[in-house]
């Protein structure tokens, strides 16, 4: 008897299982909080380097990227190492490019990009904890699980509420000093007390080998697109809402970075629910649930309504789907993926879901400078969603009907 989705929640996990946890969810926070440094500080950066709207842009995107693209060698070198061995790591490198920036890197473009592209390694901690918490918890477990670890992407929204005012009341290097202390401090008490769960599976085949495989399973490519939907949307929302509000609806930079703040949280706090809801309906239906929401929303918010209550209401909802419909991903990875293959997984579903929300920014950008409004972006939105949702009826849906008789006998 392996099945027990109606048991209850709290069930057959040893509480180190929760402590590994709670670690796990610290330690991406922290290194979130790093990796989202400059995108706050884009504004002030583009008026004292004098730079053009392109310039800021790559500048915000380059440890987005290198974050995301990163996560696939990481996540592969988890499945190898262990999180024990590689939180620790990720961690102390991140601070080597936190300090860079902090006392000298910010005084020109090319530093910048260049501290940026080492930032991004604070972006791989995500590969690191799913396969880390993965191992520790039992299948009918995981969504909850991976659901509260993923609560970590909050670490941006530390960024985003703290940089600013610390550089305004202590100067530039004050955040970036800060941060690297937290760094260190947590690389520090994960190195004496993170432990991998008993029993890991470890490969044994070489990294390269282990990559192809991996790009072999049906997993791999359909967890990606969905998460390039679900986890794309969020980040290009949290990216861009800030200058959608300002253009779209005249608000103050402080006011529309408030409720990017708001937006962000709820989608922070609803990614658990999806991992639980996963757990005890399945993957597809939220996944399915989520998408239609996100559909909804984006074709409401295309007409630009008034702020209050439609536009508020529209984005809430979408970022509580958005929120979910990341946890339930990965539910989805935890159902079908090999234990042995956990990491490299997550490595290549994060880095398009990291991937999924660079595009969007820029495309929003390109058609308002087109046609002067957002409602084409905001269709095409819907568009994907609607595409997403079909997909979740038909490929996903039968990939989990093949598995699930052999998903909980392992």
């Amino acid at each position: 008897m392996t099945e027990s989705r109606g048991a209850d929640p709290g069930a057959a996990v040893p509480g180190r299982a929760w402590l590994m946890l709670t670690l796990a969810t610290i330690g991406f926070a922290v290194n979130f909080w790093a990796w989202a440094l400059l995108s706050p500080l884009g504004p002030r950066f583009k008026d004292t380097l004098d730079l053009t709207s392109f310039q800021q842009s790559l500048l915000v995107a380059v440890p987005v990227v290198v974050g995301s693209l990163g996560r696939i060698p990481v996540g592969a070198l988890t499945d190898r190492f262990g999180g024990r061995v590689m939180f620790p790591a990720v961690s102390a490198a991140t601070i080597v490019p936190v300090l860079c920036l902090g006392l000298a890197g910010h005084s020109s473009l090319t530093a910048l990009l260049a501290g940026g592209f080492f930032l991004g390694m604070g972006g791989t901690a995500f590969a690191v904890g799913v396969p880390f918490v993965n191992s520790w918890f039992p299948p009918e477990r995981r969504g909850l699980a991976i659901g509260v670890f993923g609560m970590g992407m909050g670490g941006t929204a530390i960024s985003a509420l703290s940089t600013v005012k610390l550089v305004d009341a202590h100067g530039m290097s004050r955040p970036f000093l800060i941060t690297a202390a937290v760094l260190a401090a947590y690389a520090l008490v994960a190195a004496l007390v993170l432990r991998d769960a008993p029993g890991r599976v470890v490969p044994t085949e070489p990294l390269g080998r282990r990559l192809t495989a991996t790009l072999r399973l049906g997993v791999t490519w359909q967890a990606s697109a969905l998460y390039a939907v679900a986890f794309g949307g969020y980040v290009a929302f949290s990216v861009y809402l800030p200058t959608y509000l300002k253009t779209g609806y005249g608000l103050t930079q402080a006011d529309a970075a408030n409720r990017m703040a708001g937006f962000v949280l709820l989608a922070v706090a609803m990614r658990p629910v999806g991992g639980w809801l996963s757990d005890r309906l399945g993957p597809v239906r939220v996944l399915a649930g989520t998408l239609a929401v996100v559909l909804a929303g984006a074709l409401a918010q295309s007409f630009t309504p008034a702020l209050a209550p439609v536009g508020t209401i529209a984005f809430l909802t979408m970022a509580a789907a958005l929120g979910a419909g990341s946890g339930a991903v990965f539910a989805l990875v935890a159902l079908l993926a090999p234990a042995n293959k956990v990491g490299t997984v997550t490595g290549i579903v994060g880095a398009a879901g990291g991937l999924g929300g660079f595009v969007p920014p820029l495309l929003m950008g390109t058609l308002y400078g087109a046609y002067g409004s957002y409602a084409l972006g905001l269709i095409l939105l819907a568009a994907v969603a609607a595409a997403a949702l079909t997909f979740t009826g038909t490929g996903v849906r039968q990939a989990l009907t093949r598995r699930t008789p052999t998903a909980h006998s392992h």
